[in-house]
């Protein structure tokens, strides 16, 4: 189960979230496509929470999730008490989500980045590993 991603979007994830699809699936990886399956308008809690559930139950398992300016998608993966999403526009801020927070779900905005970033930020989120050491007693105190 470890392999798998979950992935999900609302209406404005969706064409970003098939590019990624696409882009991972011919690198190898297996996907779990959580929706939405169209641009019709759809409310992103019901994409979010499934995926979020299924990182929740795999501890070492990496998700990704969509919306439009990826706040709403964000909020409701981390009402889960295992997860920390982390909401990236760049790089250097997926790094450090990974490296200093362990994050274990990627939001992306899709209304404020490109394909391009899209990609190059999957690509670090699933190269990026957690430092651990100092930032671990930090990511400990997260869950109350």
């Amino acid at each position: 189960m470890k392999n798998i991603i979950p992935i999900g979007s609302d209406h404005a994830g969706f064409e970003l979230k098939n590019k990624i699809i696409k882009h991972l699936e011919k690198k190898g990886y297996e996907l779990k496509d959580f929706g939405c399956y169209s641009e019709e308008s759809i409310d992103y809690p019901d994409f979010g929470h499934p995926v979020a559930s299924l990182v929740e139950e795999n501890e070492e398992m990496l998700g990704i999730i969509i919306c439009g300016s990826g706040n709403g998608i964000n909020m409701t993966a981390n009402k889960h008490q295992k997860v920390r999403s982390a909401l990236c526009w760049n790089t250097e801020i997926v790094q450090l989500a990974r490296e200093h927070n362990n994050a274990n779900i990627l939001a992306l905005p899709a209304r404020f980045i490109t394909e391009k970033e899209a990609i190059e930020m999957v690509e670090v989120f699933f190269s990026v590993q957690f430092e651990g050491g100092r930032h671990q007693k930090r990511v400990n105190k997260i869950s109350c």
